[in-house]
């Protein structure tokens, strides 16, 4: 199979339809085999009823259907792991990302050898204060720490090589990285290209405050847990004898100004007077409990049944 789609949904019954026949247009046109998996995340509408029926209408349509609302990682996820095409298509399901995209995006993957190919909104018709002002702070921030020189991260039209999605894990809402993600699995040939943003037909955009904060937290996570999820001793005990150390040399320096003092006979408050002894004393015990933070961490990774999965891409 050529193509597999992927589209997370929620609560979108007006416009999954129009969606379908727009993707069924452009595949009968370049004679792509193909599926599409529609992934209903808890939708409370008629969306999966819509699904069922266009399941009747044609064998490529293939429906996964949450008892709750879960999230879009969590329907990304059952999507790769559905996914069956030498190429796996996401997009949102809202009409905003245009399904004519997908034959250049199947050639770039397919002809020029990419891993994955994510797509850039360059032209945008959003709110440019409450969406547009927030996602270029956000991809900014997210090009520095992820090193990967992509203007729109979060872009839902992406396409993958099947095995780039099948050794991905996509958890709590880190499908806004899944570049990165797949960055640290080793698919390093990661491209971008240039596709259109169409306006929103139905509905109301998910986009919020939350989503944006949660956002930067989520990657300050996925940078921690990229750089010391295996060995947490490196940051835990270096930070935490780093402060040890200082809280030592702090309480030395206060004993030595000490005994000075008595030596030369000249009137010294008592050490435990000074506040300089009791920060010094909170930084040990904070270096220490840090120290032992990373012991408990190393021991914690060692247990993991994750510490030996590792991403083999051939054998001989």
């Amino acid at each position: 199979m050529d193509i597999s789609v992927v589209v997370p949904l929620f609560n979108e019954e007006e416009s999954i339809e129009k969606l379908y026949e727009w993707i069924e247009k452009v595949m009968n046109a370049h004679k792509f085999t193909y599926e599409v998996v529609f992934v209903n995340d808890g939708s409370n509408d008629h969306s999966w009823d819509v699904i069922e029926s266009l399941k009747t209408k044609s064998t490529n349509v293939r429906g996964i259907k949450f008892r709750s609302n879960y999230g879009k990682s969590p329907a990304l996820y059952c999507g790769f792991r559905a996914a069956k095409g030498d190429v796996v298509i996401t997009m949102d399901a809202d009409l905003q990302d245009s399904p004519d995209e997908i034959p250049e995006l199947f050639r770039m993957i397919k002809e020029d050898g990419y891993d994955l190919v994510s797509g850039w909104k360059k032209k945008r018709y959003d709110s440019k204060l409450s969406k547009n002002l927030p996602s270029k702070l956000y991809n900014a921030t997210a090009r520095k720490v992820t090193g990967l020189k992509l203007h729109d991260m979060n872009c839902g039209l992406k396409a993958y090589r099947n095995d780039v999605v099948k050794n991905i894990e996509v958890y709590g809402e880190m499908h806004r990285y899944i570049p990165y993600l797949a960055k640290n699995a080793g698919f390093r040939n990661i491209g971008e290209k240039v596709v259109e943003h169409r306006k929103r037909e139905f509905g109301e955009t998910k986009f919020g405050l939350n989503r944006f904060v949660n956002g930067y937290l989520d990657l300050i996570s996925l940078w921690f847990l990229s750089r010391f999820g295996k060995k947490p001793m490196h940051f835990f005990g270096m930070v935490g004898s780093l402060m040890f150390v200082l809280g030592f040399l702090a309480v030395v320096a206060v004993g030595i100004n000490k005994l000075i003092a008595l030596l030369s006979h000249v009137p010294a408050p008592l050490v435990t007077e000074s506040p300089y002894f009791y920060l010094s004393l909170v930084a040990m015990i904070l270096g220490t409990q840090l120290f032992l933070t990373g012991f408990v961490g190393e021991l914690v990774a060692r247990n993991s049944s994750e510490r030996n999965n590792y991403q083999i891409e051939k054998e001989i």
